[in-house]
């Protein structure tokens, strides 16, 4: 099957023995070594309980569930795409620094699945959004169990659905029926990960479009999207931890140096100084770095 975001025809990929999984563990590597991607752990700046190593740890730990979305190593033809979720967070978890790429993970695992099944465009992750279950929900939610995510009150009149419950809320999704694609849907207007699933993760794809069409180093053009990334929409993590003027006065100090990596090396300690962190344009980031990768960037 062909379509928008499919591998280039006409040519030889640069890399073609790489599988999709190949390319989520890349993309969990170069997103955390690029730099500067102000307020967050990259290459040349560690937090104080978060470090570069944890990041790396974290990539290779989530391999297992990437290749469960994919497919790969399961006698059961595809698995449920939550267990593959939550199997990727819990080996994501599996170093120091606790949480480290839970965000990542929900968007490069449904994007998987659809690279896996030749669907890596808009209409082929809406595919895969609109087939989750009420389990694959119930996974999502059991996967907070793992690590401590930063995330916003849920919707009025939903405390039940609260994420931070984990495992206590999966008897209220199955009352009310919810599929995982139902509960993105809830927190779309407050969460940009949620915000993603619920439109063809438009934002990745036109990021993986600016990073295959800039130039140089991967790693100079993830950190160029990252700044367009944020310079455009004030980062969800940003909101929940410092509030929404916070968010988007952020967002204003980006857009003030983006395309002008030297400039944001400066936003770069002004942000680790205040405790800035865009967490959540860190996600889209290495969404966009797999969708790059699939269509053929060079690294």
């Amino acid at each position: 099957m062909s379509g928008e975001g499919d591998r280039p025809s006409g040519r030889a990929h640069p890399r073609p023995d790489m599988t999709p999984v190949d390319h989520a563990e890349l993309a969990l590597l170069l997103e955390v070594a690029s730099t500067p991607k102000p307020g967050n752990v990259d290459r040349r700046r560690d937090h104080d309980d978060l470090r570069f190593e944890h990041f790396l740890a974290g990539a290779v730990g989530a391999r297992p569930g990437l290749r469960l979305a994919a497919g790969e190593g399961s006698d059961d033809g595809r698995p449920p795409l939550g267990e593959a979720f939550e199997r990727a967070v819990r080996g994501m978890s599996q170093q120091d620094g606790d949480n480290t790429q839970f965000g990542c993970l929900l968007l490069l695992v449904p994007l998987v699945r659809a690279a896996a099944t030749d669907r890596l465009s808009p209409a082929g992750a809406r595919e895969v959004v609109e087939s989750t279950t009420v389990d694959d929900a119930a996974a999502f939610y059991r996967a907070f169990e793992h690590v401590d995510v930063a995330v916003g009150d849920p919707p009025p009149d939903a405390d039940a659905l609260d994420v931070r419950r984990g495992a206590d809320a999966v008897p209220d999704l199955r009352a009310r029926g919810l599929t995982l694609a139902d509960v993105m849907e809830l927190s779309a207007d407050r969460d940009g990960n949620a915000r993603e699933w619920t439109t063809g993760f438009e934002r990745t794809f036109a990021a993986a479009g600016a990073v295959r069409d800039d130039e140089g180093p991967v790693t100079d053009r993830l950190a160029r999207a990252f700044l367009d990334l944020l310079a455009e929409r004030p980062d969800t993590l940003v909101a929940v931890e410092h509030g929404d003027d916070a968010a988007r006065e952020a967002s204003r100090r980006a857009a003030a140096v983006r395309g002008d990596l030297d400039a944001a090396e400066d936003l770069a300690e002004a942000f680790h100084d205040e405790g800035i962190n865009p967490g959540t344009t860190a996600d889209c980031t290495a969404a966009a770095a797999f969708v790059a990768l699939e269509r053929g960037v060079p690294v």
